[in-house]
């Protein structure tokens, strides 16, 4: 997947949209019943909220993790195989390849028969690289699969000109996604590693390598990926946008690496011709391609090789997708069993025509009036950060003016995209399942590429109408929510005002909150990266953020691992200021109207309690691990606790005493 405007902030963690259905529409909604009435909200309020949820909705085995995201995953997964599964007649050339997509997926039988043919180009050429300048084009090639080999190379918004797209090249993936798991050197660290070569050396030679060439490649990989962990900074130093801004010339970065054949391997991308290229990390790039050009040649062409292999895993004979799922299920994530072939085939269609998906999706399963009604919440929070920010009393008027503009700037994208995706240049051929995914990666990888020296399209959607996701762009000034979010348990027209803002007002503020948190603070209302604080205002700002990496920092997570709140500092940030947001336009709702008890439950409790169970969740052990490494979101339990404990109006409705767990000695705060 291309990294497209790099300044998106996403509501929930990333996880497939696909899994086992097992929750019914009407398990989705808000219920108040489900409290765990052995527990004290006042010391534990994510344990009253969810521990009944946790104990009736394990983990399924085919899941690392379940929660409310996941359920409504489920919802909406059955939905989209309704589709991909219909076959009707007349719905137009994308329903057709949407349709042929999935059932060239599904026809295992031909899947397995052609086997790897469909790569046969792709390997034939690493195997014929002759020269260190054939490894340069052959590279290139590979990152047209949608593999970020060493580097990554795709089109983002100038962060100081964003009205144009710029070509931005990038750290290269990771194969075990974190730059820890190469550096440190715990046991379990050095356990993980020692699988991963394992792995790396059996999709080798079950691409039809020989056993000992397979494990010298493993070995390669393995070393070429430390170095490129150790050229890495920790995740939490990318988070200043300042420092990922250095945008050169073509000659300029031609003299900063003048070893690189970059007349080469630019047009080998399919790129057009470029003027600029804004260039992350000038020391990795020197560092990487040094150290790529001084390989031997079996190493580069191991190394590629893995990339392909790891780029299409989803697609290829079932005895490699089972080598990728034991190690990037079983053992990095904790999953106990694969998903079942339509599950994962129905995710390959919607990675390679999901809007043409997406468009039936919403014709047939989002009326127009929520789209409005959505709208009108959205606008309700809104209101309440314009009233937040004009009333701050650690912000000077002059910053309060640039932030006001800001705000009003927000465009507000809800439901689905005005103009849908044209995909009528991706051929997709219904005997030819891996063809099928090779050539779609590399129609979305063209695509992408077409975007650079142009104007940035601001109607464009970073997720899928299907997906249950919202997200921020500090760059392009916008919030979206997708049909797939706007629904139970988030968003539900049967249910009360304090449950609606709880749920989705919450989440609607924590978008909000983004535009101005420890990242999005640094850009204007027109999306360019400008510092319009004043000295004073920015000491206060880190000065309040400062409390919240401290606090954050306290949380345990697993094992006696703590949470790293430099590295969460944003969704932290975003989550106390969202839950506030959407109590100050809860009470805006309210005021003047009679008070009602429902449940038992003031609107208040109603409100936090709607927050709480959109967070409960399970996860396994190996998961959380992972999570603390690569997850900007803290786990559920330290988004409610976390949130709630610096809150006096929780407080106040849930009758906490000052010395309750719940009830902070000193409360953090910004927004």
């Amino acid at each position: 997947m291309l990294r497209i405007y790099a300044a998106l902030c996403v509501l929930c963690s990333a996880s497939a949209l696909l899994g086992q259905q097992t929750a019914s529409v009407k398990s989705l909604r808000f219920d108040p019943r489900q409290v765990d009435k052995s527990a004290d909200p006042c010391a534990d309020f994510y344990q009253y909220a969810c521990g009944t949820w946790m104990k009736n909705h394990p983990i399924p085995a085919d899941r690392s993790a379940w929660d409310p995201y996941y359920e409504l995953r489920e919802k909406n997964a059955d939905i989209v195989r309704g589709i991909l599964e219909g076959r009707e007649p007349g719905k137009g050339e994308d329903y057709r390849k949407v349709t042929t997509y999935y059932a060239a997926c599904m026809d295992e039988a031909t899947v397995e028969k052609k086997g790897l043919q469909a790569l046969d180009g792709d390997l034939r050429h690493i195997a014929e690289i002759h020269s260190a300048a054939d490894s340069v084009e052959a590279l290139a090639q590979v990152q047209t699969l949608g593999a970020n080999a060493l580097f990554a190379f795709y089109p983002n918004q100038d962060l100081k000109d964003a009205g144009h797209v710029l070509a931005t090249l990038d750290y290269g993936s990771l194969g075990m996604t974190d730059r820890d798991y190469y550096l440190k050197d715990d046991p379990e660290t050095r356990r993980l590693r020692d699988e991963y070569r394992t792995h790396v050396g059996r999709m080798l030679e079950g691409s039809g390598l020989p056993s000992d060439l397979s494990l010298a490649g493993a070995d390669a990989v393995l070393r070429l990926e430390t170095g490129m962990a150790g050229a890495m900074p920790p995740r939490e130093q990318r988070r200043d946008p300042t420092t990922q801004y250095h945008k050169l010339t073509l000659a300029q970065l031609e003299d900063l690496v003048p070893s690189w054949p970059w007349s080469k391997y630019f047009p080998a991308l399919g790129a057009p011709s470029l003027a600029d290229v804004n260039v992350t990390s000038p020391d990795y790039v020197k560092k990487m391609t040094r150290v790529w050009l001084d390989l031997a040649p079996e190493e580069r062409k191991a190394y590629l090789r893995w990339h392909v292999l790891h780029a299409m895993a989803a697609a290829l004979p079932a005895r490699l997708v089972a080598e990728d799922f034991h190690f990037y299920g079983t053992m990095l994530r904790g999953v106990k069993e694969m998903q079942p072939r339509w599950k994962r085939c129905a995710q390959l269609t919607n990675d390679a025509l999901g809007e043409a998906v997406g468009k039936v999706f919403v014709a047939e399963h989002f009326p127009s009036d929520e789209k409005q009604r959505a709208l009108a919440e959205v606008r309700t929070i809104q209101a309440a950060l314009r009233d937040d920010i004009s009333k701050l009393g650690w912000m000077s008027d002059d910053t309060r003016q640039e932030a006001l503009r800001k705000l009003e700037a927000f465009r507000i994208k809800v439901g689905y995209p005005d103009r849908w995706r044209d995909y009528s240049g991706l051929d997709i051929d219904g005997a030819d399942a891996l063809g099928n995914a090779i050539r779609a990666n590399r129609f979305e990888f063209a695509r992408q590429a077409r975007k650079i020296g142009k104007a940035v399209d601001r109607d464009e959607w970073f997720s899928l109408p299907q997906d249950v996701d919202g997200y921020q762009s500090a760059a392009l000034v916008e919030i979206v929510f997708t049909a797939g979010l706007l629904q139970p348990p988030f968003f539900d027209r049967t249910m009360d005002d304090a449950v609606n803002f709880g749920a989705i007002g919450r989440a609607m503020g924590h978008e909000f909150s983004h535009g101005f948190d420890d990242h999005g603070r640094k850009f204007d209302e027109h999306g360019n990266l400008r510092d319009w604080w004043t000295p004073q205002d920015s000491a206060r700002f880190e000065e309040g953020a400062k409390c919240f990496v401290e606090e954050y920092s306290h949380f345990v997570v697993v094992d006696d691992k703590r949470l790293n709140g430099q590295l969460t500092l944003g969704e932290n940030l975003a989550d106390n200021g969202g839950l506030r947001l959407a109590y100050a336009a809860l009470q805006r709702q309210l005021a003047g109207k009679p008070i009602q008890n429902l449940d038992g439950l003031s609107p208040e409790q109603r409100f936090f309690l709607a927050f709480a169970e959109t967070q409960c969740g399970n996860v396994t052990d190996q998961t959380a691990r992972n999570r603390l490494l690569t997850d900007p979101h803290s786990p559920g339990r330290w988004r409610v606790n976390g949130t709630v404990r610096n809150m006096a109006e929780f407080q106040k409705a849930f009758a906490c005493k000052v010395t309750d767990p719940m009830v902070s000695p000193h409360p953090c705060r910004v927004w």
